[in-house]
């Protein structure tokens, strides 16, 4: 079934995803991807929004709580600009300023399932600066971790499945007891 979806600013992640939605036969308007090679971008958003039922944003949607997160783009997009489109649409991304939140608009980042597998790409791309920024390998390195929240706790495991010895902080009883229990 083909739907019509509008695509505005966002990293690579997006634009695998307008290429994904491209490549199931669906109509996909993008905004805020200039940058971007094998992207066709419509010239304005609201020509991008216009036949779109479901708009889709950036993770995190912004950086700075004004503009739209869209490092592809030549040019900044107001978020005012863009949640003014929304009615009657379906509108994603993630980490949405909680005035912009409306019964039409999802953050995705509020979503448990989500959150909770992002953080297996966020530990893994760590994993990856760990490596690339140092002379040494993991196995038997001595890695400390400050604090113990969702992403760490995925990266201590992995860094330990690498034969890392990890040290974790923190500062709550229960993340010392997660610790504890995951022998790091």
């Amino acid at each position: 079934m083909e739907n019509n979806f509008a695509i505005v600013g966002g990293d690579e992640r997006i634009i695998h995803l307008a290429k994904m939605l491209t490549n199931d036969k669906n109509n996909v308007y993008t905004y805020g991807l200039e940058k971007a090679s094998n992207i066709q971008n419509c010239s304005s958003l609201e020509e991008t929004v216009k036949n779109a039922k479901i708009i889709i944003s950036s993770i995190p949607f912004s950086k700075d709580g004004i503009n739209i997160y869209a490092p592809f783009s030549k040019n900044e997009i107001p978020i005012k600009e863009l949640i003014s489109h929304t009615e009657n649409k379906v509108f994603f991304a993630g980490s949405i300023p909680s005035s912009y939140i409306g019964e039409n608009i999802i953050d995705l980042m509020e979503q448990e399932d989500l959150t909770i597998l992002n953080t297996i790409a966020t530990a893994e791309g760590t994993i990856k600066e760990i490596i690339s920024n140092t002379d040494s390998i993991l196995h038997n390195s001595k890695v400390l971790i400050i604090g113990f929240g969702r992403v760490a706790k995925v990266l201590a495991r992995k860094l330990a499945g690498l034969d890392a010895k990890v040290t974790c902080s923190a500062r709550k009883d229960k993340d010392f007891a997660w610790i504890n229990s995951l022998r790091l």
